[in-house]
């Protein structure tokens, strides 16, 4: 029996699959051992060593590997084909003393093929990957770790900072500062609706006086412009048909697809690197089990391997015609910085259409499937073919040239939209059914001219989308890590989302500022994406990876001590408009121990707080309380009052801290149609206990159903305790008698 180790357990169903009953599949989940998380765990005097150490929860999984490693004949290390599943199957090997040296197998696509052919082709492990690996995780180790401390020290505990997270919060910073410092210029659009002759009016907008281009920045100029143009006469001045091609675009890298995922789909990154995933380890189709349909899904290449292409040509000429797949096969070269290690992201087999698979697997696969599908289907199609019409007119108003313009464009040859409908965004011209017809020279009939004002706009703030997009042209970390920064900084509370956009809290713009500050280089863009150059080339094996920890370290050391002796700073609360009932000054959102507050700027003359509602903005409304008649406290005859505490509403006794009785929603209800209830305590660590009751007050009388106390004939109260439903006195303490629920149940069975 072979043994074969992957890193989810997803994946070593599908791989069970394929090889059969000679070989076992077990799962590692992923990394096994890590840099410590209570200390540095990099040694600064001894070249950056890292420190491994095993992670607590994966001690059994490294157990049981073990026995099936002396168990078994031949081990074979299956992890990702990257640098984090190379690094993971090294420290596999080291934990689990695996002594052979071929070992390593690696495939882009989970198939009986693929998987066969690389267990036909271990070899061993690649170091260069392995150390490329290392050098960011220790790059990584010495600024969050070192740095996080800092900020927490200077601004507030809990905070954390990252190497490439870090830049990308000063991009969303810097993009806020620029929407609050921008100025809006006014702007006219003018549009004439003409036509050469009948009833069918074509859309022109200005453009040009005297055939120089014009921009009308205010309404007299667009005033001028509308009334000498009506008095005008309007002929066609030049007229320019053409033909056009649009090609499709290459089939999706990991960050096109969370660009196109989040576009398209409505998903956030998280979401579609996370279905993604489910796609390429497989996902289980109703009636076939476990099938994996997507290639590798952390590729920054748009090359497909030579099977694909042929397998799209077949698929292309049967299904849709031998004239819509070109001549020659499409090639898309890949950026400079790419890795180019494995290929786009396309579907495993075309037979797996999307529609055969809706309603097989979950909707959200579906989805992706299908774009990603379309996507590399539509890569190996000829181009989309369009007849294109330019048309300047003029009115001519005594010596003035009033100019316009008329383009539009009409489909003649669908290409490769027949299967990817999604046109480029960045094509801003609309498909027509057919062209007007207008000739130069001739004479025009004018219906009306419309204009409007406008304002230009600041750049936008970043989406998921746009970040991703933003952080891959700076060349900021690697595609595979953008998800995950997105989350940590929504996580950390450094952004918030406002709609689909990203927007920087308060506490994001002083800890942007804070790191610019005293860490100019690690928040440079340009300094961020050259360290990232100079960490790809450990991957191929040029450079020592110790040497750029090493010559990074000193003037990061310097950094550090100025940050450590730099004055705390102090994050002031945002004021809103809300106004104190009992001071008269405003309330500030506040940060606390359960969560953002409403507290007043008057303390601590005046300690008035409200509930936030982070929704609207303003004080949250008591939306089940509201209007009702609390009833009193069935322990002291007091009111009870409407309480927040972290776990959630509760009432409590206005009496407290003398009575501290409280009532759930729940009972509160009952005591207002005049149930009797048990009521309880806040004990002094926070637990609860039951109320002694009234000694003269009489009896309750059981009924039907009641669990009545074999000690002191007081009904019984159902409660909650660590092992689950129990019966108690409600004397308690003067009665401490219980009954278990089980016993209840056997006794009336």
């Amino acid at each position: 029996m072979d043994l074969v180790i992957v890193e989810s357990p997803s994946k070593s169903k599908t791989i069970s699959k394929y090889l059969g009953s000679g070989y076992k599949v077990l799962a590692s989940g992923g990394h096994v051992r890590d840099l410590p998380a209570k200390k540095l765990g990099v040694d600064i005097h001894k070249n950056f060593e890292p420190e491994y150490e095993v992670y607590a929860q994966k001690m059994n999984t490294i157990k049981l590997l073990k026995k099936e490693v002396e168990l078994c004949d031949k081990v074979y290390l299956a992890t990702d084909p990257d640098r984090e599943g190379e690094a993971i199957s090294w420290h596999l090997k080291e934990l689990l003393k695996i002594k052979d040296s071929n070992i390593r197998i690696v495939f882009n696509e989970i198939t009986k093929k693929a998987v066969n052919k690389a267990i036909s082709e271990p070899h061993e492990i690649n170091f260069n990957l392995v150390n490329s690996q290392q050098a960011r995780r220790v790059l990584d180790r010495l600024v969050g770790y070192l740095i996080s401390p800092v900020l927490s020290r200077k601004i507030k505990k809990g905070l954390s900072a990252g190497r490439v997270q870090s830049v990308a919060l000063r991009m969303i910073t810097d993009r806020e500062r620029e929407i609050l410092a921008f100025k809006p210029e006014e702007f006219w659009n003018i549009f004439s609706h003409i036509t050469p002759s009948g009833d069918t009016f074509h859309k022109a907008q200005f453009n040009d006086i005297n055939g120089k281009k014009t921009k009308i920045d205010n309404s007299v100029s667009a005033m001028k412009v509308v009334d000498e143009s009506k008095l005008g006469v309007w002929h066609v001045d030049k007229v320019k048909r053409a033909k056009s091609l649009s090609k499709p675009n290459p089939p999706f890298t990991t960050s096109t697809l969370q660009q196109d995922g989040v576009n398209k789909l409505n998903m956030s990154a998280a979401q579609v690197m996370q279905v993604a995933q489910q796609l390429y380890e497989g996902v289980n189709i109703k009636g076939e089990g476990q099938i994996a349909l997507v290639t590798y899904i952390r590729t920054d290449s748009v090359r497909v391997s030579d099977d694909a292409v042929a397998m799209a040509k077949d698929f292309i000429s049967d299904h849709f015609g031998a004239e819509f797949y070109p001549n020659k096969a499409n090639f898309y070269p890949s950026k400079s910085n790419a890795q180019d290690a494995h290929e786009a992201i396309r579907p495993v087999s075309l037979e797996y259409s999307p529609e055969s698979l809706k309603g097989k697997i979950e909707a959200n696969q579906y989805r992706l499937y299908k774009l990603v599908y379309d996507r590399f289907l539509s890569s190996q199609m000829v181009p989309a073919q369009y007849d294109t019409l330019n048309v300047h007119i003029v009115s001519d108003y005594q010596s003035t040239k009033y100019g316009y313009t008329l383009k539009g464009k009409t489909m003649t040859f669908a290409g490769y939209t027949i299967a990817y409908t999604h046109t480029k965004e960045d094509d801003d011209e609309e498909v027509i059914a057919s062209l007007p017809q207008f000739t130069e020279g001739e004479a025009l009939n004018l219906k009306e001219i419309t204009h409007e004002q406008k304002f230009t706009k600041p750049a936008a703030r970043y989406t998921d989308s746009s970040l991703v997009k933003a952080m891959e042209e700076n060349g900021i970390g690697r595609p595979s890590t953008y998800a995950s920064i997105i989350s940590v900084l929504s996580k950390r509370e450094y952004t918030e989302k406002d709609g689909k956009f990203m927007k920087p809290t308060e506490l994001g713009l002083l800890v942007s500022d804070q790191l610019v500050q005293y860490f100019p280089n690690i928040m440079d863009t340009k300094f961020t994406a050259e360290m990232e150059q100079k960490l790809d080339t450990v991957e191929g094996g040029n450079v020592d990876w110790h040497k750029i920890i090493g010559d990074f370290y000193p003037d990061f050391a310097l950094s550090l001590e100025k940050a450590n002796d730099g004055k705390k700073v102090k994050l002031e609360p945002v004021l809103t408009e809300i106004m104190c009932e009992k001071c008269g000054k405003p309330f500030a959102i506040r940060d606390g121990k359960f969560g953002k507050f409403l507290g007043c700027t008057g303390y601590p003359t005046c300690s008035n707080i409200k509930q936030y509602d982070e929704k609207t903005g303003g004080i949250a409304e008591d939306k089940e309380g509201e209007g009702e008649e609390l009833a009193n406290c069935p322990a002291c005859g007091k009111s009870m009052q409407v309480k927040q505490s972290r776990y959630g509403k509760f009432y409590g006794c206005s009496g407290y801290p003398a009575c501290k009785t409280i009532v759930s929603s729940g009972d509160m209800k009952k005591l207002i149609n005049g149930e009797t209830i048990v009521p309880e305590e806040k004990g002094a660590k926070g637990s609860t206990k039951a109320a002694a009751l009234d000694p003269n007050a009489p009896p309750p009388v059981p009924k039907e159903g009641d669990i009545v106390c074999d000690k002191c004939g007081s009904i019984m109260v159902l409660k909650n305790g660590r092992y689950g439903e129990f019966y108690a006195c409600p004397s308690y303490p003067a009665c401490k008698n219980i009954i278990n629920l089980k016993n209840i149940n056997k006794d009336k069975s």
